[in-house]
């Protein structure tokens, strides 16, 4: 059925003028009512903040992947008086806290939503902890959804392989995140080697399940970022360990060794070639390697390459 709203009015054929305010389609010429009880479909507010935006919104925000019922669940508040402000009375008020009591339990019925609310749950506390972006919770969801079918979840442990998928979810978005470093975010500093170890294990099951396609290779030039963006390196020097790292890619300088440890090299050596006071210790506690690690990686970059510098003459100065 088509309908076709009127352009005009009926009785003096003038314009129609429309009062949101009121909900009314009136004549501009005779002032007769058109229409009534009319739905408004402009904007909640006209305030420029989003808390009060929000405030006043007819619906909820979009649908997340981070909660296990995607967002979309209606919940009963407590509160003690009705929508227009006026107290309910007792049974009302003792058949709606029944009412919420149900809803709460029957929100996650089965083991499999239980399990899934515990580890969406676990990866919000998580990425909050870590200063993780809204991005890297959804993908991280997303992936933990998607394994449904490939791994078997059942019976594993709620931190390690929350840990393993947020790991996996910086690897696809580009963030530099060790293994090591989330799962401090999530346990106590007791556990963090024991769930680091069955984290891993999950990892590499994860990987060789679901395909190389979902676990990208984070490059060298991401670490030597970060570990200057910590230690407050200049620019300079994070541009020439980005250019020794670029000429040196095509050896086997990195095989088998642990990328941090490599990236913590190149930032010393070039701080070293241009005369930048950068201590070993502050690298290596940012990287989270040792000082004889980045030692030992310096001297096989030295021995393996001739490193020349030419400076421009308004730096040489």
């Amino acid at each position: 059925m088509n309908i076709l709203e009127k352009q005009n009015c009926p009785e003096c054929k003038s314009t129609l003028v429309d009062d949101m305010q009121n909900g009314e389609i009136i004549c501009s010429g005779c002032g007769v009512v058109v229409d009534d009880q009319i739905a408004d479909f402009g904007p909640e507010t006209i305030s420029s903040n989003f808390e009060d935006k929000m405030k006043l919104a007819r619906a909820t925000g979009q649908t997340t992947y981070s909660q296990h019922d995607l967002g979309i669940t209606t919940e009963i508040s407590i509160s003690s008086k009705d929508y227009s402000g006026k107290t309910i009375n007792h049974g009302v008020a003792n058949q709606m806290n029944n009412l919420r009591k149900w809803q709460q339990r029957v929100r996650v019925s089965s083991p499999k939503e239980r399990r899934l609310a515990n580890v969406l749950t676990k990866m919000g506390e998580t990425c909050e902890s870590l200063n993780l972006s809204k991005n890297v919770l959804e993908t991280s969801s997303m992936i933990y959804r998607n394994l449904d079918g490939h791994v078997d979840v059942k019976g594993k442990s709620v931190v390690s392989i929350t840990a393993a998928t947020i790991y996996m979810a910086c690897k696809q978005c580009d963030v530099v995140r060790s293994l090591e470093e989330i799962c401090r975010g999530i346990c106590p500093a007791k556990d963090v080697k024991s769930k680091t170890k069955l984290a891993a294990r999950y990892y590499r099951t994860m990987v060789m399940e679901m395909g190389h396609l979902h676990a990208p290779v984070v490059t060298m030039d991401k670490y030597i970022s970060k570990i200057a963006n910590m230690t407050q390196t200049e620019v300079r020097v994070e541009r020439l360990a980005l250019e020794i790292a670029e000429k040196t890619k095509d050896s086997s300088i990195a095989d088998g060794k642990a990328p941090n440890g490599i990236a913590a090299a190149y930032l010393y050596v070039a701080s070293v070639l241009l005369g930048q006071n950068v201590l070993q210790r502050d690298v290596s506690s940012v990287a989270g390697v040792t000082e004889v690690t980045i030692r030992n990686r310096c001297k096989e970059i030295l021995t393996c390459y001739k490193l020349k510098i030419t400076l421009r003459p308004s730096l040489a100065n």
